[in-house]
């Protein structure tokens, strides 16, 4: 006989929070973004309006999670994301029952709001009625116990470029709050120089309040000026740089080197035993970077779910539709785009 699994599938509510963090600690597959404090970070940061469904046996224990979050814009269009901003999302199930009944619940909830397609970013391949990306790849490296050992099994290449900042006087300094303002500007910057739209500073600080644990700021300094930096999560036993820049005046001196090496070091000094480069298309300069380093790409697959069928949505710079945009924003002053890209980005996944 077929044994019958009782379950429900219900919104999340302000008292479930220690238990959904729990059931995100306990479980295998998930990532640092299934928090439920990053429900609070989003609809702080950009007014969205999030739908985290979770899934409760018999025994009222949770076992499944789904957060989304709502996009709306008369530019791009009206989804659902689990989640926007990050590499990670997706369903978490202890069970192979639950995560269909998640996914039918979230398909409900697009068809009542309407929208025109959800996107679930998942690292393994899902069963059901969805069209999968898979053009994209984290980038990943072992890390050894002690910081000298993974310096040792660098090329000899590779350590020139790392000492070559350390000789031009850079130096590297890790904090929280404290390093906010440096990396704003390095990231504001290089977010203009690439002609995309650029987070409030707020969402950061946000971030940072949250997640007082397992979130840190890395910065590379020349004299007092900040020329790389990069914004580290950790989860379990992983650190990820999810986003990192530098200025390109300052690329003589190779500050980036000096970035990632020193965030490495962090991480094994901590304990770590995973770096997470992050999300890089195969082949491109990204992706050769974080390759010199040792790190072994790992598949995305990002799911979709469309009311309309058609083609896969494509909201992303690589689209030649927004080509002119992009080269436009290139030439604003970077001010300018501070204050006007949040109001844009937020609504870009």
């Amino acid at each position: 006989m077929k044994e019958i699994f009782l379950m429900t599938i219900r919104l999340f509510e302000n008292d479930d929070k220690k238990r959904w963090d729990e059931f995100v600690k306990r479980v295998d597959g998930t990532a640092h973004y299934h928090y439920s404090g990053w429900k609070t970070v989003i609809e702080k940061s950009f007014g969205h309006k999030t739908y985290y469904l979770l899934s409760e046996d018999e025994w009222n224990n949770i076992d499944g999670i789904l957060p989304m979050v709502h996009l709306k814009s008369r530019l791009f269009g009206s989804f659902l994301v689990s989640l926007p901003y990050f590499n990670y999302g997706g369903i978490c199930a202890e069970r192979a029952e639950v995560g269909p009944r998640l996914l039918q619940e979230a398909i409900h909830i697009g068809e009542r709001e309407n929208v025109e397609h959800i996107e679930l970013r998942e690292v393994r391949e899902l069963n059901g009625p969805l069209s999968i990306k898979r053009s994209k790849v984290v980038m990943n490296l072992r890390l050894p116990s002690r910081a000298e050992d993974l310096w040792g099994s660098f090329s000899s290449k590779l350590r020139s470029q790392i000492r070559r900042p350390q000789k031009e006087g850079l130096i590297a300094r890790i904090g929280r709050e404290d390093e906010l303002d440096g990396f704003y500007e390095v990231f504001s910057t290089n977010m203009r120089d690439l002609g995309t739209p650029v987070y409030s500073k707020s969402f950061f600080k946000n971030i940072l309040e949250e997640f007082e644990a397992s979130t840190w700021i890395c910065s590379v300094y020349k004299e007092k000026q900040p020329v790389a930096s990069g914004f580290l999560v950790s989860h379990k036993d992983r650190v990820e740089i999810p986003w990192a820049s530098s200025l390109r005046d300052y690329n003589f001196c190779s500050p980036n080197m000096l970035l990632y090496w020193s965030a490495l070091n962090f991480a094994c000094d901590r304990g770590y035993r995973l770096f997470d480069f992050g999300r890089s298309t195969p082949g491109e300069g990204t992706y050769r970077f974080k390759e010199q380093w040792g790190a072994k790409p790992v598949p995305l697959y990002w799911h979709y779910w469309l009311r309309k069928g058609g083609a896969l949505p494509e909201l992303n710079p690589a689209n030649p539709k927004y080509r002119i945009a992009i080269n436009l924003w290139k030439r604003l002053p970077v001010g300018l785009t501070r204050l006007i890209g949040p109001s844009i980005v937020k609504n870009l996944p």
